[in-house]
């Protein structure tokens, strides 16, 4: 009877024990840098937990806009545009997508509009390549032009400027203002 007592009461707190330490708190665990080092080792050796992880983390609004800040970064560096590179089928994907990204967010839109000028602005070469662009689509063109009449018509000074340059750069051009300003007068 002794001996049951005894085993019992070891099974007890052997189970008391084991109970005890089974609770599982994420957030101690991630404190800590080697726990937090595994635990991202374990998702990315495995296709499917990795996979499983970045659509928790699409479907956050926080970890999206975090994921987006660091694709932007890596496009930008040139670290993408390699990447690409190497796979077609890559590339060819992620155009579409990017594309569907933009269609349903025009914010994003937007920016990356931003940001294709700017870097096309940089150098002679893109802004060459840009106004082809413009004068090749007639959308572009028109909203150009539209866009153009309202600054200069916000800013006289910047128009009568922008003339001078387009006669003095374009004998053609000025050609053809000449006749539109005999034609108006």
């Amino acid at each position: 009877m002794k001996t049951i007592v005894k085993t019992l009461m070891i099974i007890g707190a052997v189970g008391t024990l084991v109970s005890c330490k089974s609770t599982f708190n994420a957030t101690e665990t991630m404190e800590i840098q080697t726990n937090r080092n595994a635990v991202y080792q374990e998702i990315i050796s495995n296709p499917s937990q990795l996979e499983e992880f970045i659509d928790l983390a699409q479907q956050d609004e926080g970890a999206k806009k975090v994921m987006m800040q660091q694709h932007m970064q890596k496009m930008e560096s040139g670290n993408m545009k390699m990447m690409m590179e190497k796979n077609p089928e890559m590339k060819e994907k992620m155009q579409s997508h990017m594309q569907m990204m933009m269609e349903k967010n025009p914010e994003m839109m937007q920016k990356m509009q931003s940001k294709m000028l700017d870097k096309m602005m940089e150098n002679e070469k893109g802004r060459k390549m840009l106004m082809d662009e413009i004068h090749s689509n007639k959308t572009m063109k028109k909203e150009m032009k539209a866009k153009m009449m309202q600054m200069m018509d916000e800013n006289p000074e910047m128009k009568e400027e922008m003339m001078q340059k387009m006669m003095d750069k374009d004998p053609e051009m000025r050609k053809k203002m000449k006749g539109k300003m005999k034609n108006e007068g």
